[in-house]
């Protein structure tokens, strides 16, 4: 909504500029200086453009063009694009009408509804094919259970793996009944029967949940009361169903298969915005301001101990997908053999491992922790959308693999450079505590809670507690 706003705004300074002045240099010129509002109100120009924008957003709105795009297919997006713009250009001008405007040209507003038409067409197309290609990394896919084994099941796994573009990434079939594999499917792909539903889900990471085969009320209603809990999306195949159309009255298409969303997850799609926002101007910001740091820093380690200046690790992030983890390296080059020799002096419990006085660390490798200046590197993975600034820590594989169930919730977000956890119990040696802590941080989210964080990293970093 905020891009299509601001769309329509350049397409009607773009309409004015074209079409009142003979070039766009005089044209700002004279935009600025009044030439176009001598003897008009401005206010009352840039009340009819709000008003257009709005009922361009209300229109786009009802028309469900805010929907995910893999829900709609690419002509009918262009057509209701289209529609919705007819649609507000038609409110204008009859408004304008009404209230017997003369002041703004009515070629204004017809090469005003004509780019927006265009740009928002093109704008939706170019973010289209954007996300298309991050689907084919398998970045930002939904993962999906389907529940069933027959003939729908299978066509429906067809349809999402031969239609990548949908952005689904199947997990498995999910049985109705213990023991069952369904025809033509190998007993691989079935991930476990319905009493393991939802541990599944947790396990890998499940956005959606698609119910392609017939079960009783009493085990559909107790499917959404899950997945409300879980806060995934559940929906259902209508063709299996009679009454399920009482439950909902939208259908939605997946590819060529009507579905009946039964529940859809909570997505604070504007404060995630808002957050991956402030991530990119801090830390692109970060990056030009301490460019003469980050040269110092280098040349220390340089001179310090053999070895390159920068420590990438494999860490796990959203949604258990590997990545590279940047850090100015702090310990000598075999520190990762020698870190076996060093488990009886480990100070955490669980999966953890720290020691206070680490043989391994450097003595630059040793300031550089105590002001946590060794995670500065960072700001390269969250401007790569690797890691946010506030967010659980990212762990390693092999902590990963001691995981339980439970502990994998804190892989649903993007790590961060900071956390809940740094900043009120870094030195706690649980955990317990130290999971407890981000699943706080999940649970209670919001963009405050990260402002806050961020303030209280300040002041943990100039105490240099690091270690």
């Amino acid at each position: 909504m905020f891009v299509d706003a601001i769309t329509v705004a350049v397409s009607a300074v773009v309409a004015v500029l074209l079409v009142l002045y003979l070039g766009p240099v005089l044209g700002a010129r004279d935009f600025y200086h009044g030439t176009l509002f001598r003897g008009n109100s401005l206010a009352w120009h840039l009340a009819i453009l709000a008003g257009f924008i709005v009922a361009l957003l209300a229109a786009s709105q009802s028309l469900k063009l805010y929907k995910p795009p893999y829900l709609s297919g690419f002509l009918h997006e262009q057509r209701l694009s289209m529609q919705a713009c007819l649609l507000a250009g038609l409110l204008l001008m009859g408004s304008l009408y009404l209230i017997h405007s003369v002041r703004v040209p009515r070629i204004v507003v017809l090469v005003t509804l004509l780019l927006a038409t265009v740009s928002l067409s093109l704008r939706r197309l170019v973010y289209r094919i954007l996300l298309h290609r991050r689907f084919e990394r398998g970045i930002d896919t939904r993962n999906v259970l389907i529940v069933g084994t027959g003939p729908v099941a299978h066509a429906l796994r067809r349809q999402l793996e031969r239609t990548r573009h949908l952005g689904y990434s199947f997990k498995g079939f999910v049985a109705i009944r213990s023991g069952e594999d369904g025809k033509g499917l190998g007993v691989e792909d079935v991930a476990g029967d319905l009493k393991a539903l939802f541990p599944l889900v947790r396990q890998h990471f499940v956005d959606e949940i698609l119910v392609a085969a017939r079960c009783d009320g009493a085990a559909l209603r107790e499917m959404v009361e899950e997945a409300r809990a879980c806060d995934v999306d559940l929906r259902v195949v209508p063709d299996n169903y009679d009454g399920v159309t009482s439950w909902s009255k939208s259908i939605e298409y997946i590819g060529q298969f009507p579905t009946i969303p039964l529940h859809q997850g909570r997505v604070s799609e504007l404060g995630l915005l808002l957050k991956r926002m402030f991530d990119v101007v801090f830390c692109a910001l970060g990056v030009v301001a301490l460019a003469p740091l980050y040269l110092v820093i280098a040349l220390l380690i340089k001179l310090d101990s053999p070895g390159p200046v920068f420590y990438a690790s494999d860490r796990i992030g959203k949604k258990g997908r590997a990545f590279r983890c940047f850090k100015f390296r702090t310990m000598v080059r075999d520190a990762e053999q020698r870190q076996a020799d060093l488990m009886y002096m480990n100070e955490r419990d669980g999966v953890l491992f720290k020691v206070s006085n680490d043989p391994r660390v450097t003595r630059v490798g040793r300031l550089l922790r105590k002001y946590s200046l060794d995670e500065l590197p960072q700001f390269f993975n969250v401007l790569r959308g690797e890691m946010s600034l506030v967010g659980p820590r990212p762990p390693l594989a092999s902590e990963v693999k001691q995981y339980k169930l439970g502990h994998l919730r804190r892989l649903n977000v993007l790590p961060g450079i900071t956390g809940l956890w740094q900043v009120e119990a870094r030195h706690d040696p649980s955990f317990d505590s130290y999971v407890s802590w981000d699943m706080a941080y999940i649970e209670d989210w919001s963009i405050w809670l990260d402002m806050k964080i961020m303030v209280r990293t300040v002041g943990v970093v100039l105490s240099g507690t690091g270690t």
